[in-house]
């Protein structure tokens, strides 16, 4: 039985940390890893995991927005024209086990 806020975070998250090509071993979780560089999870899902995070641990959205952390990056059909990277905080498992422990989203 998962008894802890924080390993019931890193249960929510376990799915999400899998194996990839050509690195056999899942990523270790730690209270450090970034959802996005880390374990990969793109736009198309994050939304839908902050949504289950913030649903089934009973936390506050409050003024969450996913573009903070995923902003829109215009798309150029141009292969010459190199576009910087939009630089962005960290979004870590231990903002989510944070946040879950206090019930609000600590991060703004």
């Amino acid at each position: 039985m998962v008894d802890s806020i924080e390993e019931r975070v890193y249960e929510f998250v376990r799915p999400y940390a899998g194996t990839y090509l050509f690195n056999w071993k899942p990523v270790e979780l730690l209270s450090e890893t970034d959802l996005d560089t880390d374990l990969q999870i793109d736009d198309a899902e994050i939304e839908d995991f902050m949504n289950d995070f913030f649903k089934k641990f009973n936390v506050e959205r409050g003024n969450f927005n996913i573009e903070t952390y995923y902003p829109n990056v215009p798309f150029s059909w141009n292969p010459f024209k190199k576009t910087e990277p939009v630089p962005v905080p960290d979004f870590t498992v231990g903002m989510l086990i944070e946040s879950a422990k206090a019930g609000r989203w600590l991060y703004d």
